[in-house]
């Protein structure tokens, strides 16, 4: 039994090194490819110390675009996440609290509708956005994306507020606090950890988001990291070095706030799916 237990940890950790290497080879030679020239990534063998890195080289109108890309899809994010922050707290609060007739199917029809695909619906946005005169501007990648992350933000939350003692809140309302003031000093600070959660969630997805941001947007003024980086590679021409600094300028933000809040994103998840079942 000890010799099979020692197999199986041996087993696990070759499969986990594995995995582990599976993930971070690719970002590791992106990395290393963003800092060498173009004729440095097809040398034989390769060198994986960079020698010469892009900041001698000259800048191109294609790489001095990436900032707005960048930023573009950083204040879109913090949109989504203080749409998400604000309505789905107000919403999974009524959910949670008052007891309404439909108010169960209402929380079902809001958690189905996450399970839409998005490019069933693709069509229809557009030409909702068409016709409000949204289309290429950063509200409209707000409201789209905000549409889809607030089930699961409702969802999370909801949970979490059924979680909270309504004591608390009646003993805040008896000390003179409105139900207001009694969920922002009291309730919120509990479900801290399933607001980071939600919060961190509804970051990611909009900011990883390319359907829709492809779809909606045609100028540099609301094009998204994501889209800039299609169309650089989609351009014979294109630099493999350019394309390596945007890989790497897209994906060191989602890394950041994941190791930010991871803490709170993993004690989130296992609450609410811990008070699901």
């Amino acid at each position: 039994m000890k010799g099979r237990r020692v197999l199986g940890r041996a087993l696990l950790a070759v499969a986990g090194l594995a995995l582990a290497a599976f993930i971070l080879v690719p970002f590791l030679w992106a990395l290393s490819a963003s800092l060498q020239t173009e004729s440095a990534l097809f040398k034989r063998p390769p060198d994986w110390v960079p020698q010469r890195g892009l900041l001698r080289s000259p800048i191109t109108q294609e790489a001095r675009l990436l900032p707005w890309g960048l930023q573009n899809s950083f204040l879109v994010a913090l949109g989504v996440v203080a749409l998400n922050l604000v309505l789905g707290t107000l919403a999974s609060y009524t959910f949670a609290r008052e007891r309404f007739r439909g108010g169960r199917v209402a929380l079902l029809f809001v958690l189905g509708s996450r399970l839409l695909v998005p490019v069933a619906v693709a069509i229809p946005i557009y030409m909702i956005l068409q016709r409000l005169g949204l289309l290429d501007t950063k509200l409209a990648l707000v409201l789209v994306h905000g549409a889809f992350t607030l089930p699961f933000t409702i969802w999370v939350l909801t949970l979490f507020f059924q979680a909270i003692p309504q004591e608390l809140e009646e003993a805040a309302m008896i000390d003179g606090c409105s139900r207001f003031t009694a969920l922002r000093r009291v309730v919120l600070p509990l479900a801290a950890p399933g607001l980071a959660a939600v919060g961190s969630f509804s970051f990611l997805f909009s900011y990883n988001e390319f359907l829709f941001a492809l779809l909606t947007t045609s100028t540099v003024n609301s094009k998204t990291i994501p889209v800039m980086i299609s169309a650089i590679s989609v351009n014979p021409d294109a630099s493999y070095t350019l394309i390596s600094v945007g890989i790497v300028m897209a994906i060191l933000a989602p890394i950041a706030v994941a190791l930010l809040f991871r803490r709170y994103i993993v004690s989130g998840l296992i609450s609410s799916l811990g008070e699901r079942t």
